[in-house]
């Protein structure tokens, strides 16, 4: 029986507009190590993703001997080729390049987990005779907008996170530990069905951004806890931040009240036409206005999909600030924080 949670009409859709791009640009065929874009095509994650798609032809899944049964119940893709090992796997990927004739090979460049320079670099040189070009744009430019099943499952994500934000607040208190937090909003998270949480927790004497918890930095009084979770639901996140202020802090008081102001303007001016560089400048106007423009950081806006944090990326990437927004794009803000030393 299958266990796929995406249509299947949705994700030929999408390995069809796909393969027109790859082939308007030349491209034979690419080879897919991201899990993000791996999920986005086959319907499910996998651990050590392996996916060839042809330009004109049915797409090939890699998986490991063992796994093949699972792995078809989980997606619509039936051309599945097993391996032993690793070098077994770039073999037969290999050997089918080889044997098929493409000259022009496209890969992801990414940050993303399985996207490491040394794959990259070894399958240069095990298909020496193909050019291999970075399809990252193609990838990106699919992805940004979302579908109505996209937008959907990120809404039930949404709703997931409300009650696991509210399950770690109700935990903070002088004493307990930044990994505590953590531990109570991941059992929560995972009891209401989320596969891959992401939880950061910053006890702010020393703030950090998108903090993964430590054991020995305990909440005390007068300082802000920052909770930012990202949260999935058939391999699609939200991402949701809160600061509480444990006890009385007027310096704190006052950036809430500065990032309060902030959050207003960019949900007011958030909408389809308009790039972000645009809404970065009037809000640094409101943190100059505060006089804690030294203390933010720029940039304001990311995407959310099947990445808790994707293109638009406008803190990481500079130029992403100057993408126009669309309709049916998800985004996060505030992204970028306040960050007061002592404070949080």
């Amino acid at each position: 029986m299958k266990k796929t949670r995406f249509p299947t009409s949705v994700l030929r859709k999408r390995l069809e507009r796909f393969q027109k791009e790859l082939s308007s640009r030349n491209v034979n065929a690419a080879m897919i190590r991201v899990q993000s874009t791996f999920t986005y095509f086959t319907g499910t994650k996998w651990l050590r993703p392996a996916l060839l798609i042809p330009a004109h032809d049915e797409p090939i899944l890699f998986v490991a001997r063992g796994e093949e049964e699972e792995l078809a119940q989980r997606t619509w893709i039936d051309n599945i080729v097993t391996f032993r090992n690793g070098g077994d796997l770039m073999a037969k990927v290999s050997s089918i390049i080889r044997s098929s004739g493409y000259r022009t090979v496209g890969l992801e460049y990414s940050i993303e987990r399985d996207a490491y320079i040394f794959f990259y670099e070894m399958f240069k040189r095990l298909n020496s005779e193909a050019r291999i070009v970075d399809i990252s744009n193609i990838v990106a430019k699919m992805r940004i907008v979302k579908d109505k099943y996209e937008l959907e499952t990120i809404r039930k994500a949404g709703k997931i996170a409300v009650k696991v934000m509210n399950k770690a607040i109700d935990v903070v208190k002088p004493g307990i530990s930044e990994t505590e937090i953590a531990a109570e909003a991941c059992h929560h998270a995972y009891k209401l069905g989320v596969e891959e949480s992401k939880i950061y927790v910053n006890v702010g004497l020393n703030p950090r951004v998108h903090a993964e918890p430590f054991r020995d930095q305990k909440v005390v009084e007068g300082v802000a806890v920052t909770i930012t979770l990202g949260i999935d639901y058939n391999h699609y996140y939200t991402n949701m931040s809160r600061t509480i202020i444990v006890g009385h802090n007027s310096k704190a008081e006052k950036a809430v009240k500065c990032m309060k102001e902030a959050y207003e303007k960019a949900a007011k001016l958030t909408k389809p036409g308009v790039k972000p560089i645009n809404v970065i400048i009037e809000l640094d106007r409101i943190y100059n206005k505060h006089g804690l423009i030294d203390y933010r950081v720029v940039g304001y806006l990311h995407g959310v999909g099947l990445q808790v944090e994707e293109t638009p990326i406008t803190t990481i990437v500079p130029k992403h600030r100057f993408i126009e927004l669309k309709p049916e794009m998800v985004v996060t803000f505030i992204h970028a924080p306040i960050m007061l030393k002592g404070v949080g």
